[in-house]
């Protein structure tokens, strides 16, 4: 942003453009943390800028405004619709500050409603030039990587929730334990859907030559859907002949799920293959005999029907976790790939 800035301001000084504020307030706006991010704020900006200086000249020119009172009802004629306009889309919330400014300007700088709405454009215009070539050129971040950072962490928060939700099955788990768990998580979802849109415009505009991100964005949220069937059924422990037979078998399953996720962030983030998987079958598979056993002893007919359903659910969702995380490792396949096309290419 700082050298966003510094160059704007030389930039203007060079063309003489008459506000350099202008142009060093927009280049800072468009400088984003991502090209992504920057290749959208810059098209908002713009186009919220060519809008409200079209509007705003508009009303300027057409209707005259030499008194203060009829400046005030210019003022809401200009200003109204716009704001409604950017309330119903927050991304135009520029176009009624650009429409006061080519309102009001004209009347401090002494010109012409129509020169400050096109100084406003090539101020604003310059300003993204600037801000976009500095985003590709200076120490540019691209929304893959962060993609690939958000993807990790939230494995990360995953594979030590999945731990503490199974462990839950012994003793049960309040709601706020289980808020606890879970919020971290769907905040990462939230923030990741952010990125990955970035992501895919970068992808759009042939900056990035990554996977789509939209198959791990939705692997990851069928993963949380499935801790969230584990935590329910972990509201209340599974009842003591349940425990003492099932309880190692899931605690295999945890543990080497929870590996298997943790790997798969590590692979993530260095550009590599998934892990294999065979240890979580071999955990499930075990699971699976142990309840055939149970439910052929009968164990399973004494049970109220709430805590019957809360134990099928357990098995749905640990099959569903088996899926999803095959799917996780084709992902994982897909962006290793990808990253191997890029250098190759």
């Amino acid at each position: 942003m700082t050298i966003a800035a510094v160059l704007a301001l030389v930039a203007a000084q060079l063309f003489g453009l008459p506000l350099p504020l202008w142009v060093v307030l927009t280049a800072v706006i468009v400088t984003q943390m991502s090209v992504g991010r920057s290749l959208k704020a810059t098209g908002d900006y713009l186009l919220g800028t060519i809008g409200g200086s079209i509007y705003g000249g508009a009303v300027a020119i057409l209707i005259p405004h030499e008194t203060e009172l009829a400046l005030l009802a210019v003022l809401v004629i200009a200003i109204a619709p716009l704001a409604l306009l950017a309330a119903v889309r927050p991304n135009m919330n520029v176009v009624p500050i650009t429409a006061i400014i080519v309102l009001l300007l004209p009347g401090m700088t002494h010109t012409s409603p129509l020169d400050s709405a096109i100084y406003r454009v090539l101020e604003v215009g310059l300003g993204a030039i600037v801000g976009l070539l500095v985003s590709f050129i200076v120490l540019p971040s691209s929304a893959h990587r962060q993609m690939r950072q958000g993807a990790a962490r939230i494995l990360d928060l995953m594979s030590r929730a999945l731990v503490a939700l199974v462990a839950g099955l012994r003793r049960g788990l309040d709601d706020d334990e289980l808020h606890r768990l879970q919020d971290g998580i769907g905040q990462g979802l939230a923030d990741l859907d952010t990125t990955g849109a970035e992501a895919e415009r970068e992808r759009r505009a042939r900056l990035s030559s990554e996977a789509d991100t939209g198959p791990l964005r939705r692997t990851l949220l069928r993963l949380r859907h499935d801790l969230v069937m584990v935590g329910r059924a972990a509201h209340t422990p599974l009842p003591e002949p349940m425990q003492a037979r099932l309880a190692p078998r899931l605690d295999d399953i945890a543990l080497t799920a929870s590996t298997y996720l943790r790997a798969c962030s590590a692979s993530l983030l260095a550009h590599q293959g998934p892990p294999p998987i065979e240890a979580f079958e071999r955990a499930l598979e075990a699971y699976d005999l142990e309840v055939d056993a149970v439910r052929a002893e009968g164990l399973t007919r004494t049970l109220p029907g709430d805590a019957a359903e809360r134990f099928f659910a357990i098995g749905f969702a640990l099959e569903q976790m088996h899926q999803n995380l095959r799917d996780l490792a084709r992902v994982v396949t897909e962006w290793s790939a990808s990253v191997d096309d890029e250098k190759s290419g």
